[in-house]
């Protein structure tokens, strides 16, 4: 008998995930470059004030923004798996690393940037040590509906960020929700007209030109026409914010603390704000994998995650991750390979190095229009309305994400919708199917199916049931409970056949079930015989020594060859007077028996009594007879 190779529970590392990008390189093409440039030029335009933002949150001088916005997403590109996710400086980083190192060191402080590069570098190994060991499959556990619902609320934080560049008017964070509507109620009647003017009209156009111009870059005609506008109203005269200039320069080299006390005080920070970053990337590459239809690797986008935090860490970038706004603006503005990200790294630079002056005349407003218009594109209307129809458990996962996003934080949310889909799976593990079967001699071949749907005979003296699941630790007790309610409601069918083929596995707690329920079977003079067809299953039952303590003729492999051997165990005496004959291989009826059945039928013909009614109903469906209980049959 061959040896069969067992599969490494961490399948090796293999050397064409260091080029991954072999994957892609063969699709760039002129058209597809036309589309990858006009999306770099356009997300290359809105990372721009986003990036100085970012780095003012973490806080940290803006040119360290720009440097992530230029540095990480080059990388993540590179070696990641996403043809539409782009990496860079992120708000819930940017709040968790001045959270983190804000008590340690003095914000802005040439001790506070070193530590935020170091922490950048820690991270970015956990992520690749993640990526190396395929932890990128525990991404599967984030089901379809905790992806829509934390897309969505992603978006409405998203569509809420822009209100107050969209209005003219201070709000508060949009995290703070009853403040934040609160505050919108009360600043009405101070919307500033111009900047609403800008920013409604920046959208209109920008709606309105993909609709008459599809192939043109309607993002980009729509920033444009919101900076000639704002130049035709004098916008900055009247209080309008423009993109301010800033700093000019390539990414500076800066090496980070190495030191022991350093790591170890760095560390734990490190490894929250690298799942953090793993669990934002991943999940925003999954949810524009389901628009693009594009298959996604989580173990290469997670690798690609921790190359470019720990390049990024060497070329004064901090910490970054997948951004929901810049990759769904990167998707929509006609993106087709990462390419459109490199590019949108070269066009940041040739930005802030040639045509610096020019951002200065893109106002706020506009670039809020666009955002606002990628927030609604990002909320799939029509899948949350199918899961909404279909689903109980779904909807109830992605009313949860989609809540804790809106009203809570996006970390949290993913948590939420993990550990709900998690818990779901659990559950439905946990209960696996066990119907019970008879053969079906109305059917060639004689398949086992359903007694109540078919309306077929059993056996009074045997059970026949197929484990639907796997038989572990989590369903024994479940599994168990079925057992005895198959007993109690049978006490007569003390032989009981267990058919393993649709089982996913088997453990020592299904093991050790299966060799109680043996012996109790046995017990009440009956037997437990179990079927399995498929090597591993069997393999798995010889690990835990089932066939020796229930005996090896116990365990077959196919009905065909259990069925002969259970019907030879029955009791004679019930099969003798038993007229159900459910399998081939039982008895022939006894003659005197059918003499008998003979006299009953004439007997039955006189007026009706109530004993030969009786007698007559036990006649007419034998099959009811069976599945009696002995006790009521005494």
């Amino acid at each position: 008998m061959p040896r069969i190779k067992k599969e490494p529970f961490f399948p090796p590392f293999e050397a064409k995930n260091l080029l991954p990008f072999r994957t892609w390189i063969g699709l760039v093409n002129r058209e597809t470059l036309r589309g990858d440039a006009a999306a770099a030029f356009t997300n290359a335009a809105v990372v721009l004030p986003q990036a100085i933002a970012f780095a003012a949150i973490a806080g940290l001088p803006p040119q360290y923004g720009l440097y992530a916005a230029m540095v990480t997403p080059v990388i993540a590109a590179i070696f990641g798996s996403s043809w539409h996710l782009v990496s860079g400086p992120t708000t819930a980083i940017s709040v968790v690393i001045f959270a983190t190192l804000s008590n340690l060191h003095e914000p802005g402080s040439a001790e506070y940037i070193q530590a935020v590069l170091t922490i950048t570098l820690l991270a970015g190994i956990f992520q690749l040590l993640m990526g190396l060991v395929h932890l990128g499959q525990l991404v599967s556990l984030v089901s379809h509906s905790v992806m829509v619902g934390f897309t969505a609320g992603a978006a409405i934080l998203i569509a809420l960020s822009q209100v107050s560049g969209f209005m003219g008017i201070k709000l508060p964070r949009p995290e703070e929700i009853d403040a934040f509507l609160a505050a919108i109620w009360r600043s009405l009647p101070d919307v500033d007209p111009y900047v609403f003017s800008i920013a409604f009209g920046t959208l209109v156009v920008t709606i309105l030109s993909k609709r008459v111009w599809p192939r043109v870059p309607n993002y980009l005609v729509g920033l444009i026409f919101g900076g000639l506008l704002a130049y035709a109203l004098d916008a900055q005269s009247h209080g309008v914010q423009f993109v301010q200039s800033v700093p000019t320069g390539v990414p500076q080299f800066a090496a980070p603390d190495f030191s022991l006390d350093s790591l170890r005080t760095l560390s734990s920070g490190a490894f929250a704000l690298a799942l953090i970053g793993l669990l934002e990337a991943v999940s925003i590459a999954r949810a524009i994998a389901l628009k693009s239809k594009q298959t996604l690797n989580s173990n290469q986008e997670i690798i690609g995650q921790g190359l470019s935090n720990i390049g990024g860490s060497f070329f004064s970038a901090y910490l970054g991750s997948g951004s929901f706004t810049r990759s769904a603006l990167n998707y929509e503005s006609g993106a087709r390979t990462p390419m459109a990200a490199l590019m949108a790294a070269l066009f940041l630079f040739v930005i802030l190095i040639a045509i610096s002056p020019l951002i200065e005349y893109i106002p706020i407003p506009a670039m809020s229009g666009l955002i606002m218009l990628v927030a609604w594109k990002l909320i799939d209307f029509k899948e949350i309305k199918h899961i909404l129809k279909s689903s109980v458990s779904e909807t109830i996962i992605f009313i949860a994400t989609f809540f804790s996003v809106v009203a809570i934080n996006l970390e949290f949310a993913i948590y939420v919708g993990v550990i709900l889909s998690l818990s779901i799976f659990l559950r439905r593990s946990m209960r696996p199917g066990l119907p019970i079967n008879v053969p079906n001699e109305k059917v060639s071949g004689r398949p086992f199916m359903s007694p109540i749907l078919w309306n077929l005979p059993e056996c009074p003296q045997a059970v026949f049931a197929r484990l639907q699941g796997s038989l572990y630790f989590g369903a024994v007790e479940f599994i168990e409970k079925e057992f005895r309610r198959m007993e109690e409601e049978r006490p007569g069918q003390k032989h009981f056949g267990l058919m393993l083929d649709g089982a996913v596995g088997v453990d020592l707690a299904g093991a050790d079930l299966l060799i109680q329920e043996a012996k109790r079977r046995e017990a009440r003079g009956g037997q437990l015989y179990i079927g399995v067809r498929y090597p591993p299953i069997r393999r798995q039952l010889a690990r835990f020594h089932v066939p020796r303590e229930i005996g090896r003729k116990h365990i077959f492999r196919r009905k065909t060859e259990m069925v002969p051997k259970l019907v030879a165990n029955l009791d004679p005496k019930i099969c003798a007077t038993c007229t159900t004959r459910v399998f081939r291989e039982c008895p022939p009826v006894p003659d005197f028996i059918g003499e008998d059945q003979a006299k009953d039928e004439r007997a039955q013909e006189a007026p009706a009594a109530a004993e030969p009614a009786q007698d007559k109903e036990l006649q007419l469906e034998p099959s009811l007879q069976s599945v009696k209980p002995e006790a009521e049959k005494a």
